[in-house]
């Protein structure tokens, strides 16, 4: 007959307990496990699933038990590691989603939105529509398994019971957000651009020559504008996307050499 005793089972679920709280932390921020389509039993069992395929060679566990206070400090420990993982993807795919914004707003398409379950709110539809180009295109590229290399590698760079982490990446992380901005603008830079010297043109229209209906033209010429340019701007649009999803995998390995503690 087979015995297990307490010390083996215990340590049996040490090794896969704390590795299975940071991945699942991580696909529950992350924008595509985290989705709300994504069913969370299927959440629960692909974690797990890597977490068995990971365990034997992820580095010594602390000698810690689990029901402890210094137990439930390593547990929150790696939900702050997995989220902060999963919090730099949101801001890759946040940056396409601003871009849909701001060009929609310009084209006059503000009234064109529907209820988006993944957030909660009322979408943009060039901003679903770019979201989902996006996400396409980090599946083909591959991204997904990229940032799971970079999530397991995380177990290296963090170790599990590390005890502290380094403040100052916590506000790198915050500063890091202000890419959504940036990028976004930069690619909605463009139809903007554009858009904003029609409607200075249509102003300046409807200022020399009263008589005419300038917002009868001016919605349509602005919607076509921007549609044309739309389509200039998806043949660079690969390329643009490349060097977003670069950058995020970048800076997850920046964030998890920053992350630890100071020596």
């Amino acid at each position: 007959m087979i015995e297990v005793t307490f010390d083996q089972l215990h340590g049996w679920l040490v090794l896969l307990l704390w590795p299975f709280v940071r991945i699942l932390a991580f696909f529950q921020a992350a924008p595509l496990w985290g989705h709300s389509s994504v069913p969370n039993q299927a959440k629960v069992g692909l974690a797990f699933l890597i977490t068995l395929v990971i365990a034997p060679v992820l580095p010594p566990m602390p000698d810690v038990p689990i029901m402890s206070w210094a137990g439930f400090g390593i547990m929150v420990e790696q939900m702050l590691i997995g989220i902060a993982i999963g919090l730099v993807m949101h801001v890759v795919f946040a940056v396409v989603q601003a871009a849909g914004e701001f060009i929609g707003l310009q084209m006059g398409l503000a009234f064109a939105t529907f209820f988006d379950t993944g957030s909660g709110t009322n979408t943009m539809i060039l901003s679903r529509i770019f979201f989902m180009i996006t996400l396409l295109m980090f599946l083909a590229l591959g991204g997904h398994l990229m940032v799971l290399e970079a999530l397991v590698s995380s177990f290296y760079g963090l170790p599990i019971g590390i005890g502290s982490f380094n403040p100052a990446a916590f506000e790198m992380l915050v500063r890091y957000g202000g890419t959504i901005f940036v990028a976004g603008m930069s690619l909605a830079l463009p139809l903007v651009g554009s858009l904003l010297i029609i409607n200075l043109a249509m102003g300046i229209l409807n200022r020399s020559a009263p008589q005419l209906t300038v917002f009868n033209i001016g919605f349509p010429t602005s919607l076509t504008v921007g549609l044309v340019l739309l389509m200039v701007l998806m043949t660079d649009m690969s390329r643009f996307l490349q060097r977003l999803f670069s950058n995020g995998i970048q800076f997850i390995y920046s964030l998890i050499e920053a992350l630890a503690p100071l020596a």
